[in-house]
Formats: C-alpha cells, sequence, structure tokens
C-alpha cells in the first residue's frame, strides 16, 4: 500500500464524512470540501494525490470546477463521484477534464481501487518527465513553476507557462500551430485562429524584452520555435 493525499468536493455531509472515514482507515489523508468554490481553492492550493468530486454541488458545480483547474494547468487525477451515471453524464464528465466517472451507488472497495490507479499513473508519469529544462540561459522549472532568463524571474500566466514548456519541452524543433492547440489548450479546431499568435507575441515579449539574442523564433508558414539563430 502507499500513502495518497485526497480532496474530497461533496455537499453530502453524510457521504462526505464516509469517504474520508474509509481513505484515513486505509492509511490516507483526506480533506473535505462542502461546495465547489471552497473546493476549487483548496485544490487549487496543490498537494492532492487525487480528487474526488461530485457533480452537483453548491456555489460551483462540478464540471465547472474540473473546467477552471484544466484552464489553470492543474492536472491533479479528478475521479467523478455522482448519482448522475447515464453514458451521456460520464462522457461530459471525461470530457469537461475528468480522468474517471464512478455512478452512485458504489463499492468502496472500487473507487478505492480507482483512485490508486489514478494515483499510481500520476506518480508514473511524474517520474518519467523531467523537472527542469534550459535553453541558452533561459530555464523553467515544472516543480516550483519558477522561469528565469539570465538570472532574473520571469512573471508568466498559467497558460504561458504552459505554452513556454512545450516549446521548451521540444526545443530547437518546429512545432506547428495545430501541435500547440492540441498539446497546450487541448482544443482540435481551426490552426488558423489567432489565439496561438497572442500568447506567442505576449510570451516573446516576456522572453525577450531587453535581451541581445531573441529565442522565441516565428517560423514562416510553419509555426514557432525555441532555439538561438546561428548568426
Amino acid at each position: 500500500m502507499f500513502f495518497m493525499r485526497l480532496l474530497i468536493i461533496e455537499d453530502d455531509s453524510d457521504s462526505a464524512i464516509y469517504l474520508a472515514k474509509a481513505f484515513r482507515e486505509e492509511g490516507h489523508v483526506a480533506d473535505h470540501a462542502a461546495d465547489g468554490l471552497t473546493g476549487y481553492a483548496m485544490a487549487e492550493g496543490g498537494g492532492y494525490d487525487v480528487l474526488v468530486v461530485d457533480r452537483m454541488l453548491p456555489r460551483m458545480d462540478g464540471l465547472s470546477l474540473i473546467r477552471s483547474l484544466r484552464a489553470q494547468n492543474d492536472t491533479t487525477p479528478v475521479l467523478i463521484l455522482s448519482a448522475l451515471g447515464q453514458v451521456d453524464d460520464r462522457v461530459k464528465g471525461l470530457r469537461a477534464g475528468g480522468d474517471d466517472y464512478l455512478p452512485k451507488p458504489y463499492a468502496f472497495s472500487e473507487l478505492l481501487a480507482r483512485v490508486e490507479v489514478l494515483s499510481r499513473r500520476r506518480a508514473v508519469a511524474a517520474s518519467a518527465e523531467p523537472t527542469h529544462y534550459k535553453v541558452a540561459d533561459l530555464e523553467l522549472d515544472r516543480l516550483t513553476r519558477k522561469v528565469t532568463r539570465a538570472g532574473e524571474d520571469i512573471a508568466l500566466q498559467p497558460r504561458e507557462f504552459r505554452l513556454l514548456e512545450y516549446l521548451m519541452r521540444n526545443a530547437g524543433q518546429v512545432v506547428t500551430r495545430t501541435m500547440l492547440l492540441e498539446n497546450v489548450w487541448d482544443y482540435h479546431f481551426d490552426p488558423q485562429t489567432n489565439v496561438i499568435d497572442v500568447h506567442v507575441s505576449r510570451l516573446r515579449a516576456k522572453l525577450d524584452k531587453g535581451q541581445a539574442v531573441p529565442l522565441l523564433q516565428t517560423v514562416r508558414g510553419a509555426g514557432y520555435s525555441l532555439r538561438v539563430e546561428a548568426r
């Protein structure tokens, strides 16, 4: 058995108390939020291995909560626990960013097994990815979410950070607009949209401002590349 820190976002106090007690008896830490906004604030603070989220929550519904976390580049695994168990309900939950969906009523043994699977997958994925990227004098740390160039801190919005992380992961290569839409925005639509150009322009202004050597290059007719161009 391994240790997990869980957040239960559930407005039914009896269900939440039961779940928290059951998880703790298995040796895990289980926190509880009784509404969507509180749950979002707690989840946003980080540190949880898995979120167990009810769909029908006061103040912010479960799917909105998940979408908001994903928009902030929060990849914490989410298991949706809901009385809404039809196929369409499950599809909506997964498309909103949920990683698994378990309809009520449920057996705790199955819930525990599913949560353990999500936690293990996250641990494996995290161990396989580098936590630090460096291109020339530009550095990005995934764990601290810190970006510096020539030792100077660069403040980035969550989407800018995710965009830069993807570019640094593919440093020296050309990445297309479609690649960025699918891997940074998780969207599949017209690559001619200017959402990419707007965000790249903002990111470039932060990265290359006041620098003698630009790093974020536009490759005409192809996309973008993070690299030092030969002179």
